[in-house]
């Protein structure tokens, strides 16, 4: 059996690639912008399983690559959240 970090590594490389595809072959403007989060969400979880260090050792022995995780997060829920805004604007401009 593969070891959890490799899991989650590959898990995270594959939504990555999954998000990767969607962006470059949608059209639509609300499908890019969430597979690009589907992106994120793939190299959050590699963040995590490099920074996992095994069930015996301390909790967070490194706290960085937490820190990251979760400032890359809030990141992407405000990126997401202007990019849904302009789009919103981008459209109400075009039916004018």
């Amino acid at each position: 059996m593969l070891p959890a970090e490799i899991i989650f590594g590959l898990t995270g490389v594959g939504l990555f690639t999954l998000g990767l595809r969607a962006t470059l072959l949608h059209g639509s403007l609300l499908a890019r912008i969430l597979a690009i989060n589907v992106c994120g969400a793939g190299v959050f979880l590699m963040f995590v399983s490099i920074a996992y260090q095994g069930a015996a050792a301390m909790p967070v022995p490194d706290p960085v690559p937490h820190a990251l995780v979760l400032t890359g997060i809030v990141v992407a829920v405000s990126a997401t959240a202007l990019a849904l805004a302009l789009g919103r604007r981008l459209r109400e401009s075009a039916d004018e």
